[in-house]
């Protein structure tokens, strides 16, 4: 019978007993398995349009000479907020501490991390896992709970308003969660071929460097990456530690240039977190590719 839930078949038993065989459809588990899949997709569209909605809000206002608050599209588009941005003290300077500032403490974080990293993931003692259980309730930390202590420190030591001391600083508090990503990594990368560069002489320094350090590049992108673009948007740390406008990095100077004058300027406001943006955006494409193969590529070492 078509369209019946039910279907029916014989079959014989070895003592040629016939046996009747009811096979049970479920139409209707599989409309509600299809009505919870649409529902969901459906949930997650709303999730990604209300993510693109402040990005469409960017895009539409840095070519609006008369933006506002609204995502509207310009009545008369151009490329004035992009030329009035386009200078030395707002943009290309702050730009260029931001690249100073993050690219330094980004450098110091990775070498430091996969030093830190190497005796945790290659000897066992009983200090690893609460050193583990250490980095990982200071990865939780916010950054907010130890700044006074730290300015009032920074001004004891003269370091108010110093590059390095804010290099230092923002590299400290990243280490926690860059030595825990470091570990995992270099975790899958097999001991055996360092042991091989042992008996050829190598040292373990060597080994770090020229054995498990290139077979984890992917991992290292995967912490380059993901330690960059914090401290690309950080405010308070540079906020509260420098103090000279020429030092001070472009996550600051766009608060001062949002609230100057008593007044926001939506559009040139638009245009330069454009720009601003741009750094990170180049990054990913460049690391892009080891990013996206990291934990393929943490699998394949671990078969």
């Amino acid at each position: 019978m078509s369209g019946s839930p039910l279907s029916a078949g014989t079959s014989r038993t070895s003592s040629g007993i016939p046996v009747i065989r009811v096979a049970v459809r479920r139409p209707a588990r599989r409309k509600l398995f299809s009505s919870a899949k649409t529902a969901s997709s459906l949930l997650l569209l709303l999730i990604a349009l209300s993510f693109c909605l402040p990005l469409l809000w960017v895009l539409l206002a840095s070519i609006n000479p008369d933006a506002s608050l609204a995502v509207e599209w310009p009545a008369h588009p151009s490329l004035e907020n992009f030329a009035a941005i386009m200078n030395a003290k707002t943009t290309f300077r702050p730009i260029w501490n931001s690249l100073l500032l993050c690219g330094l403490a980004t450098l110091v974080t990775v070498v430091c991390s996969a030093l830190a990293a190497y005796p945790l993931s290659r000897y066992r003692s009983r200090g690893t896992r609460p050193l583990l259980l250490t980095l990982i309730f200071a990865t939780g930390l916010p950054i907010t709970a130890i700044m006074i202590p730290v300015y009032a420190m920074f001004v004891q030591i003269n370091l108010i308003d110093s590059w390095a001391g804010t290099i230092l600083f923002l590299a400290t508090s990243s280490l926690p969660y860059s030595i825990f990503l470091m570990k995992n990594f270099m975790d899958a990368v097999p001991k055996d071929v360092e042991e091989s560069a042992w008996t050829e002489g190598a040292s373990t320094m060597q080994a770090l460097r020229f054995v498990v350090l290139p077979l984890m590049k992917p991992g290292t992108a995967v912490v380059t990456i993901f330690t960059f673009v914090v401290m690309w948007g950080n405010f308070f740390v540079p906020f509260m530690l420098l103090l000279s406008p020429d030092k001070l990095p472009a996550s600051v100077s766009l608060y001062t240039f949002s609230s100057q004058y008593g007044q926001v300027a939506y559009g040139q406001l638009a245009a330069f977190s454009l720009v601003y943006s741009l750094p990170v955006v180049l990054l990913y494409l460049v690391l892009g590719r080891r990013f996206s193969t990291a934990f393929t590529a943490v699998d394949g070492m671990k078969d």
